[in-house]
């Protein structure tokens, strides 16, 4: 058995190394990491060696830093992912410039004959509120789901056929015939960051406004920190992912309402309309549903 004196995460020795299948050809595999709980609060206090705080005294300490922001510990945590996905998903992916990326070069490496293909209920219309989003409440019949796949499906193999034939049979460099592969190919690389931008990713990623192929990814990296990291986790989702920021305008709403005004007459009052109302209403929703029964 390999000694080591690095610190040591039991979740995160227990998840590294192992696929995580994502989509129907994809993973997210943690094949390193740096730091863990301890090591953050250790940080923070700008100390050294083995904690000689109690443990809710590390918890309480991790949970104060995250509730006001204070983000440079969770830099001193880093992960490293090998991950395989379809170029769209990682065109979106690169957008957070917070990472060190390695990916799979088509200069150097014959493109593998691996496209995505959603599954059936990922095939959805296109939203009519939303631009740049799916229609997740519009029934679409099977038969033109099934339709979609069948045109997907026969359109990589064409494609696929005559990047062989430029690359092979013509000897065309494999640098120019890749030009005409499409988005949906599937490429792989490793990706490192540290624990506070890897936050931030998920906390963005696993909204459900994203696009559900980037949040299925993002929801399989928040399985390995939440057993990597776990009180930093539990602090993550506390004053993160399922706290509710209100905006001033929202505020002065929230205030109107206190003072026993209904809530459309609040937001009128506070000038609340169009995306921000729906939005305010959303919240108040969120909050409602904190008190209904969970049942038996």
């Amino acid at each position: 058995m390999t000694v080591t004196a690095r610190p040591l995460s039991p979740g995160a020795e227990a998840l590294l190394g192992r696929e995580v299948p994502v989509l129907d050809l994809g993973f997210v595999q943690p094949i390193d990491y740096m730091g863990n709980d301890i090591d953050i609060v250790q940080a923070a206090r700008v100390s050294y060696g083995p904690s000689t705080r109690k443990v809710h005294d590390d918890r309480g300490l991790l949970r104060y830093l995250m509730r006001h922001r204070h983000t440079t510990p969770f830099e001193m945590c880093e992960v490293k992912f090998r991950c395989k996905m379809p170029i769209f998903v990682a065109r979106q992916w690169i957008r957070h410039r917070t990472a060190n990326v390695n990916e799979m070069s088509l200069r150097y490496s014959e493109a593998p004959d691996e496209f995505y293909v959603p599954a059936l209920e990922h095939v959805t219309l296109q939203s009519t509120t939303n631009r740049q989003g799916r229609d997740a409440e519009s029934a679409v019949p099977l038969e033109l789901r099934e339709r979609v796949r069948a045109l997907l499906h026969a359109r990589h193999e064409q494609l696929y056929a005559d990047y062989q034939t430029l690359a092979g049979e013509l000897g065309i460099a494999r640098e120019l015939a890749r030009t005409l592969l499409p988005v949906s190919l599937y490429t792989q690389w490793i990706w490192k960051i540290d624990l506070h931008n890897l936050l931030h990713f998920l906390d963005l990623r696993l909204d459900p406004h994203a696009q559900v192929e980037i949040r299925l990814f993002a929801g399989a990296m928040a399985e390995f920190v939440r057993a990597w990291v776990p009180l930093s986790w539990e602090a993550f989702v506390d004053y993160r992912r399922e706290a509710l920021p209100f905006t001033r305008v929202e505020g002065v709403a929230l205030s109107h309402m206190l003072r026993g005004i209904s809530a459309d007459e609040a937001a009128a009052q506070a000038g609340l309309q169009g995306r921000e109302l729906r939005e305010f209403h959303d919240k108040l929703a969120r909050v409602r549903a904190l008190t209904e029964p969970t049942g038996a």
